[in-house]
């Protein structure tokens, strides 16, 4: 049975009233619901006294209606009696500041209070709930990290000075790595090591990017001890988090996502922060790649949109379609269960505008209709989508490391890691061509193309790992600043792109970083492009081939008629090096370049806004039409189909799509 549900919360809501909310749920095909995440001060008011009763008649109700429960454990948000009793497990922030009671995710990551209070309600909980049939499997916390990335307070200090001897074993290693004689940084004792407050200005880019792994490791370390206990007493149901997909940059997601059974996501694709702007469907797109990447497998979406969202600011309400739409988006990109967030919008609380399946009244109404409809499809359609898989033939790394980097140092004020990475992924995106969003650790050999974004920070292992897969006949793209730094983010000592430079033929001779104002131009001169010519902007390495051949010269300034890209053959594969870090029309022209190079296939051609995509199961395909716009659009199908939304009805030639309808073929 595909899951199909909603986050729910009974103690928001008169007991009377729970009845009723069961059985539109069932009503709706809803079989699985999330339950108590932001509930401890309810299953433990007072230290020490737990009470599950109202949990357990909850959980008793939806059974009722064959709805299955995952419990969340309740440590994103602290009750007020923890808080008063020990306010030193409040987070202490970049600026020096600490945090009070009010919010949540407040806490301290490393606060050993904190995480013997969160151990006691882990356990309290999986001691009750272990052989509850009805519960099947258990959310750790809620979204880590959120909202603020990491504690910087005195006790995080001295857990960094641990960490960092367990990492370089002596001062002189980490002395020498940092380069910490600059400035006349060399450090005595570890206890001299200081947080990189915002009063400490600038600090060593080594210790900085040291720092942002640490906090990293705080998160995971925190949520391993729940893990631990769950494993310990409730074996036989699932783990999983909820994750926050590409957008989310202060924890290292791989690390956090190695113990879970799979991974969760919460996805919102028009919220109050983005109310200025219109939906970018490939984003979403990017952030479902990027979870399934995390384990190589089909994920969970834990919060799904089901309206518009809010706290202090309303955001545009979804249109008509719009929900259903966008959770068949998530399903097309790998998701085997889908969540709304939330059943019913909160009357109280700073997410009175966070607007649910339900409004604040409680009655059914048009996103209620929108997704009870899905919910009788998938209730039909479910078992022959779940376990199906996305197949890729190209894979873009993402580095967390680099990414902290550019954080610590954003070389060009208009360069962006996140954006970069966007561009790139959207130049496959809109010819339909499935991505996995890996590890630059990842074994390669399976993807045809893969892309290395500004792969800034370059560890051995990963550049051994990219020739390798070069040597191997992979086609691989580098951009500029790629191979700049060492793990313990000092610059290397060699021309770049560094490590990566046998592999690339081609050295860096100089690089010019661009003012906000300027641009490049860049005329092609390779089979298949020569003639055409493109803008870049905001970074110009300017190249000095060794054995590569050039693609493209800049135009402009000092280097016109230098190399800015070039493509050389290694071993049984090649390289393409793109000296320039933005143009989304640039990208756009390379990945189709690549492609045709790389004799890769898109699934179908479609007009703009309309995304093809497809999932795999025993040998056949599932091809998913997705029309992101607020107009109809015609699609040219390549073979004659069954339309699984329309009873089986066999469709071919064009085909018509309304405003954000969905296709699913066979």
């Amino acid at each position: 049975m595909f899951p199909f549900g909603v986050d729910y919360y009974p103690e928001h809501w008169p007991e009377e009233r729970w009845p009723r909310d069961a059985r539109l749920m069932h009503e709706a095909r809803i079989n699985v619901v999330r339950l108590a995440e932001f509930a401890w001060s309810r299953l433990e008011p007072e230290e020490g006294r737990f009470d599950f009763d109202w949990l357990d008649r909850a959980i008793d109700v939806l059974a009722g209606h064959g709805i299955r429960v995952i419990l969340g454990t309740p440590t994103a948000s602290m009750p007020p009696w923890l808080a008063s009793k020990h306010p030193d497990v409040f987070m202490t922030l970049q600026d020096g500041k600490r945090r009070t009671y009010g919010n949540r995710r407040n806490y301290c990551p490393t606060s050993e209070t904190y995480r013997l209070y969160s151990r006691r309600i882990t356990q309290a909980m999986a001691e009750h709930y272990a052989d509850n049939p009805h519960v099947i499997g258990w959310q750790t916390d809620n979204e880590l990290g959120g909202q603020t990335g990491g504690c910087y307070c005195e006790a995080c200090r001295e857990d960094f000075g641990r960490w960092l001897q367990e990492r370089y074993g002596s001062l002189d290693k980490l002395n020498e790595q940092w380069g910490a004689v600059f400035w006349s940084h060399v450090y005595n004792t570890w206890s001299e090591i200081p947080a990189p407050l915002e009063s400490g200005s600038s600090p060593n880019p080594g210790l900085a990017l040291d720092w942002k792994r640490f906090a990293s490791d705080a998160y995971v370390d925190f949520q391993q001890e729940q893990i631990d206990i769950l494993r310990e007493l409730s074996p036989q149901k699932f783990i999983t988090h909820n994750l926050m997909g590409f957008r989310f940059d202060q924890l290292n997601y791989f690390d956090l996502a190695e113990p879970l059974d799979f991974v969760g996501y919460d996805i919102y694709v028009r919220m109050q922060w983005t109310i200025e702007n219109e939906v970018d469907p490939s984003l979403a797109a990017l952030g479902h790649d990027t979870m399934r990447g995390l384990k190589r497998q089909n994920h969970w979406v834990i919060e799904q949109q089901s309206g518009s969202g809010g706290w202090e600011i309303v955001s545009v309400a979804p249109r008509p379609g719009e929900l259903r739409l966008w959770a068949y988006q998530s399903i097309a990109h790998g998701a085997d269960g889908i969540i709304f967030f939330r059943w019913r919008t909160a009357r109280w609380g700073t997410e009175q505008y966070w607007h649910g399946v339900l409004d604040h009244h409680g009655e059914p109404g048009r996103r209620y209709s929108e997704i009870q409809q899905m919910g009788h499809e998938i209730h039909v359609l479910g078992d022959l989508i779940q376990g199906s898989e996305v197949r890729a033939e190209v894979a873009i790394l993402h580095h967390y490391d680099t990414r902290w980097a550019f954080q610590i140092q954003q070389n060009n004020p208009s360069f962006s890691y996140a954006e970069h990475v966007k561009q790139i992924y959207r130049g496959f995106y809109r010819q339909n061509v499935p991505v996995d969003v890996v590890h630059p650790a990842t074994e390669l050999s399976g993807f045809k193309i893969v892309v290395a974004p500004a792969l800034y920070v370059l560890p051995g292992e990963v550049a051994d790992n990219l020739q390798q897969y070069v040597q191997g006949g992979g086609t691989l793209l580098i951009t500029a600043r790629s191979g700049v730094k060492d793990e313990a983010n000092a610059v290397v000592e060699q021309p770049l792109p560094g490590l990566l430079a046998p592999i690339a033929g081609v050295a860096v001779e100089e690089y010019d970083s661009l003012p906000s104002w300027k641009s490049n131009g860049l005329a092609f001169e390779a089979p298949g492009l020569e003639g055409e010519t493109l803008e870049s902007a905001i970074w110009a390495d300017v190249l000095t081939p060794t054995t590569a051949e050039v693609v493209a010269r800049y135009t402009r300034e000092y280097y016109a008629g230098r190399p800015a890209i070039t493509l050389n053959h290694a071993g049984a594969g090649r390289v393409l090096y793109a000296g320039t870090l933005a143009g989304s029309e640039l990208f756009t022209r390379l990945a189709r370049w690549l492609l045709e190079l790389a004799s890769i296939e898109p699934l179908l051609e479609t007009p703009h806004g309309v995304e093809a995509t497809a999932r795999w199961k025993n040998g056949r395909r599932l091809l998913f039409l997705l029309n992101h716009n607020e107009s109809s659009a015609t699609v040219t199908l390549d073979h004659d189909y069954r339309n699984l939304l329309r009873e089986g009805a066999v469709v071919s030639g064009n085909v018509s799509l309304a405003p954000y309808e969905v296709m699913i073929l066979q």
